[in-house]
């Protein structure tokens, strides 16, 4: 696949820790933003080199106009592009599509962990979305409001209710609601009908951890050890966090979560400036 225009938020180590970047990767119908809100300044002031990378058609990458024709092996094909520019294997995050977007370049790429947080079941979104329209039969009808910009006081309650927990203040949702876009209606698709892929003999073994919200509303915390099995994976829930994990007011709790993973599979850190 051809190299695109890649925009990445870069937050250096505020003092570096000597364990590896962190490359963090949005999930579907938003952008990196979503990351800068609260994990990129935290893990930067633990001694991290931290990346979010807009995958192609998101944020200012290239190819808004062709946002339709992108499927997963295109948003993988991005991640290569970008653990490629770095000096080392990174620790892969990826949140909701972006955990499977991970898994994807994991077929055939290398990193130095991977955490996968709220990940798209692996038996796809087909059942869970029937379940949520069942709940909340206007979501479809106030996330195409969302992603235009035009929200109602309705679309809000709505998009509150699916994507965070009870606990989301309105400052905290009012910094997710620029942040919402058009997502690939290709990778949409895909995602509907995906069935699961089995490990590949040559995948790297690397530390995993998957991570969910107790009330997340779109892929439910029970659904976890699904991708959890197929990585000999650690599984975390956090307590009473939504879908939007990063940006939940649980976000230290989970940040704290990743952090001593980190320790525990890196190795301790370098003492940090405050």
């Amino acid at each position: 696949m051809k190299h695109r225009t890649l925009h990445t938020l870069h937050r250096p180590a505020k003092k570096a820790n000597g364990h590896p970047p962190l490359l963090f990767v949005h999930g579907g119908y938003i952008h990196a933003g979503c990351w800068d809100v609260n994990f990129l300044p935290h893990f930067s002031a633990l001694g991290y080199h931290c990346h979010a990378i807009d995958l192609s058609g998101h944020g200012r990458s290239e190819g808004k106009q062709d946002l339709d024709r992108y499927d997963l092996d295109h948003y993988a094909a991005d991640v290569a592009q970008i653990v490629a520019e770095l000096p080392k294997p990174p620790v892969l995050i990826g949140h909701s599509m972006g955990a499977l977007v991970v898994q994807r370049y994991l077929e055939k790429g290398n990193a130095a962990g991977v955490v996968m947080m709220a990940p798209v079941p692996s038996t796809g979104l087909a059942a869970c979305s029937i379940q949520l329209n069942a709940r909340q039969p206007d979501f479809l009808q106030e996330a195409a409001r969302a992603v235009h910009g035009r929200y109602t006081d309705k679309t809000v309650r709505v998009m509150r209710e699916v994507y965070f927990s009870p606990d989301v203040t309105a400052e905290q949702f009012a910094a997710f609601k620029p942040l919402v876009q058009d997502e690939s209606t290709t990778a949409i698709a895909e995602m509907m009908a995906l069935a699961w892929r089995p490990p590949s003999r040559s995948r790297p073994k690397i530390p995993a951890l998957v991570m969910g919200g107790e009330l997340d509303a779109i892929f439910p915390s029970n659904l976890l050890h699904f991708t959890a099995s197929g990585w000999n994976a650690e599984t975390c829930v956090i307590p009473r966090a939504g879908h939007m994990i990063m940006m939940e007011p649980q976000w230290h709790a989970a940040a704290t979560k990743i952090e001593n993973w980190l320790a525990r599979r890196l190795g301790p850190r370098l003492a940090v400036a405050a």
